[in-house]
């Protein structure tokens, strides 16, 4: 039985490590996770805020994900939306989804992000 979503792997270019790193840990505030070594040769990097874990992998045939995306939930949204602002990041906001705030977003490779706090009413 699944009892919990583990992780979520997102592909990206080789080469593009730097730029993730400073987006998920600066931008979005994750903590880097070290890779267990017997995968840390296949290039990527793995991230973590809380239970929520966000690994990037390299995919020599990259293309970004600009429909399927990780929906991850914050606390204090508007702020959070102007944290990625400020750091150069495109928010766009969608107030589609009943009972929340959203935006998405992408990551410095394409990668589609969606960011959701629930609101009362």
């Amino acid at each position: 039985m699944i009892a919990a979503l583990d992780h979520v792997q997102l592909a990206a270019p080789e080469g593009s490590e730097h730029a993730l790193r400073t987006y998920y840990t600066d931008t979005l505030g994750m903590t880097e996770l070290p890779k267990p070594p017997a995968l840390a040769s296949r290039g990527g990097c793995w991230f973590a805020a809380g239970p929520v874990q966000l690994h990037v992998g390299i995919d020599p045939d990259f293309h970004p994900a600009r429909k399927a995306h990780p929906g991850l939930r914050v606390t204090g949204i508007e702020a959070y939306a102007a944290r990625l602002a400020e750091r150069g990041a495109e928010v766009t906001w969608d107030g589609d989804l009943p009972g929340h705030r959203r935006f998405f977003s992408h990551d410095p490779v394409g990668n589609r992000l969606e960011f959701l706090e629930r609101v009362d009413g």
